[in-house]
This record gives C-alpha cells, sequence and structure tokens, in this order.
C-alpha cells in the first residue's frame, strides 16, 4: 500500500511510554496535548478547555449547544462519563500530515461504564493551532471484528495501517459560522444502510450519515415560517441499491409530555428506488409553535 502520511508505528509501548522511535516527540506531543484537554474537561475548566480544543471544534459545540436551548460554556462539560484515560492503553499508531495528526490507542477503553472494558480502539484527532489542540476521538468497537482484536494484541498492526480513518487528512477543518440560539429545537433523523446521506437544513446546519441510523441537532433549530431541506445520497460498497431509506426532520417540544412532531420525511420501502437528490421544506405555524414551547406567564 502506498503511503503519502507520515506513520509511526509504536506497537508495545504504553500512552505514557515512548522509547527511541522516529518522530516521538510528536507523539508525546499528542499525548500531552489529549491529557491537558482530558484535565480540562474533568475539572471544568473553561479556560484549559478553549486553550486545548481545535477553534473549529470549539465553535462546532457552542453551536450545538445553543441549538439544543443548553448553556454555553458550561454545558461542555455536562457529559454521561469522563472522557476515556490513556492509562492502561498502548499507542498503535500515529499519522500527521500537514496540521493535522490522529493517534490510535488499543487496549481497555474505559467510559466508566458498569462491567470490565473490552480491549478495544480509540482513534483522537488534532489540529495545529500554535500547538497541537484536541479535535475529536472515535471509538472503534472490535466486537464484530474479533480477528483484529487479536491481531492487534499479537501486535500485528495491518489493520490500523491500512485503513483510511486511522490516516490523518491533511485537512484543517473549516471554523463554521457561530449561529444564535434556536427558537425551536430541531433533529434530523436518517436511515441509511448502505448508502451516504448528506442533508442540509435552512443553508446553515449541514449533516452526514453513513450506513446509519441516527439523529443529530438541526444547527441553528428550526425557524418560524417555512423551512428549507435539501438531501443526496449515494451507495456505499456493499449496498445492494434495495435498502429501505428514512430522511425525516423532528420538531422538539419543550412541553412535557409533548412528544416530538414529525415536520418532515422522505421515506422509501425496502425494494423501492431512492433518489439520489431531493429537496423541500417544512413550515412552522403558530398552531405547531403552540406545541413546541411553554406559555409565557
Amino acid at each position: 500500500m502506498t503511503r503519502i502520511f507520515t506513520t509511526i508505528v509504536l506497537a508495545a509501548m504504553t500512552a505514557t511510554s515512548f522509547a527511541q522511535a522516529p518522530a516521538a516527540d510528536t507523539a508525546k506531543a499528542l499525548v500531552s496535548s489529549y491529557n491537558a484537554w482530558r484535565n480540562a474537561v474533568v475539572k471544568r475548566d473553561v479556560n484549559a478547555w478553549q486553550r486545548t480544543t481545535a477553534p473549529s471544534r470549539q465553535v462546532e459545540i457552542r453551536n450545538r449547544l445553543v441549538s439544543e436551548k443548553r448553556p454555553f460554556p458550561g454545558g461542555v462539560f455536562d457529559l454521561p462519563a469522563p472522557p476515556p484515560s490513556l492509562e492502561n492503553l498502548k499507542t498503535i499508531h500515529v499519522s500527521e500530515r500537514g496540521a493535522t495528526a490522529k493517534a490510535a490507542f488499543f487496549g481497555p477503553v474505559n467510559f466508566g461504564v458498569e462491567g470490565k472494558p473490552t480491549d478495544n480502539i480509540l482513534v483522537i484527532s488534532f489540529v495545529n493551532a500554535g500547538g497541537w489542540k484536541y479535535d475529536k476521538a472515535d471509538f472503534v468497537n472490535l466486537a464484530g471484528l474479533p480477528d483484529v482484536r487479536k491481531e492487534l494484541a499479537e501486535n500485528n498492526l495491518k489493520y490500523v495501517e491500512e485503513t483510511p480513518d486511522f490516516q490523518a487528512s491533511g485537512t484543517v477543518p473549516a471554523t463554521p459560522p457561530a449561529v444564535g440560539g434556536a427558537k425551536y429545537i430541531a433533529k434530523v433523523y436518517v436511515f441509511c444502510p448502505g448508502r451516504e446521506v448528506q442533508v442540509q437544513v435552512n443553508q446553515v446546519s449541514r449533516h452526514r450519515f453513513a450506513n446509519a441510523k441516527e439523529a443529530e441537532v438541526v444547527i441553528g433549530g428550526a425557524l418560524d415560517g417555512v423551512n428549507n431541506i435539501a438531501y443526496s445520497v449515494k451507495g456505499l460498497e456493499g449496498g445492494t441499491g434495495k435498502e429501505a431509506f428514512t430522511v425525516r426532520v423532528y420538531l422538539m417540544s419543550e412541553i412535557e409530555g409533548t412528544k416530538p412532531i414529525k415536520a418532515y420525511e422522505y421515506q422509501v420501502n425496502e425494494g423501492g428506488t431512492v433518489q439520489s437528490f431531493g429537496k423541500g421544506t417544512f413550515d412552522v405555524d403558530a398552531a405547531t409553535a403552540a406545541k413546541l414551547l411553554r406559555p409565557r406567564r
């Protein structure tokens, strides 16, 4: 496989132990960056969080929180569990390209849930913005890949070396424009086995789903009156093109006991033909708004 990334393989070292390996300083810097970011989150230290988080990620998180009517920056730290520690994990792969880097760690990734954590992969992305800053983390559950789990335990790193998702892209994420607080909370839901879907709501909220069944908050929320939605669809390797497909927008009520309102839907049953591009609208009129917001006292 031709590699265009600078890759460091540190097969048998813990996250806090780096021997004489090529570009070990980069690996140390990434671990230090993540630890500083994690410490800021655990201590709920806003200034430290801002210093250790990539600029684009800060705005993205802010936009999501205000679109859910949650406080910022306080909501940054309202997590179900602390970010996983790198303690007891092996650094198995580091990729650096331009101002981006990724580091992969293998071992018992502990999210603080009950039971003994099993050996899986934690992939952390970084951006160099006056030093390495934390961008995001992805968890790779190896329960469905027992052969890969065995290979990694035996220091066979072929999986991480040859899988594109473990390689730094070289492209620094663009910083999105800051949005105002949402008036109405909305979510876009997509069910797209065998397909990749790009969704855009009101030309502001952009979403990507791949082989997924999940929902994401609409950035900026829904607006009074007419709202626009557009989406594009393409097949993924392994898909048949005949899988069922759904795109929906839900309006989330703040009135206790009121269920989400389905404002928009495009759905194709299994065996049907899914259009590669579509667009539409949904309306938040006075009657709908009355079901979403608590009456003012």
